[in-house]
């Protein structure tokens, strides 16, 4: 009866944490396209790839750094190519995904708001 008591608790515990029901489902395709925040610039091209750069730092989109990307469900991953060949993995979470307005945010609640200008 023991066991019967720990495998039910087990399997219930289970099915409660893997059930979020928090989770939202964004459509990646919206992403697509070239979004701003301030003098920060990312594009985001089919196939999951893209670039990043920032004026103020007198980039051009020409010398911009180059990432891959992808969403599932709610989870953003954007995984930046370094100058050494590494690659940076970044999660974070999509809070809104329209077709002109995209926010997510970091693990520490930092938020990150752009919108499309292209």
């Amino acid at each position: 009866m023991k066991r019967i008591t720990i495998l039910l608790l087990t399997i219930a515990a289970i099915v409660l944490t893997g059930c979020d029901k928090t989770q939202k489902n964004f459509d990646k395709n919206l992403l697509l396209g070239k979004w701003q925040s301030g003098t920060e610039y990312w594009v985001y091209q089919t196939g999951g790839i893209g670039h990043t750069w920032d004026t103020s730092d007198d980039i051009t989109e020409e010398e911009a750094q180059g990432f891959n990307w992808e969403v599932n469900g709610s989870q953003f991953i954007i995984t930046h190519r370094g100058e050494m060949g590494e690659f940076i993995p970044k999660s974070y979470t999509l809070v809104l995904l329209t077709s002109d307005k995209l926010q997510y945010k970091d693990n520490y609640n930092k938020t990150y708001s752009f919108t499309k200008v292209q």
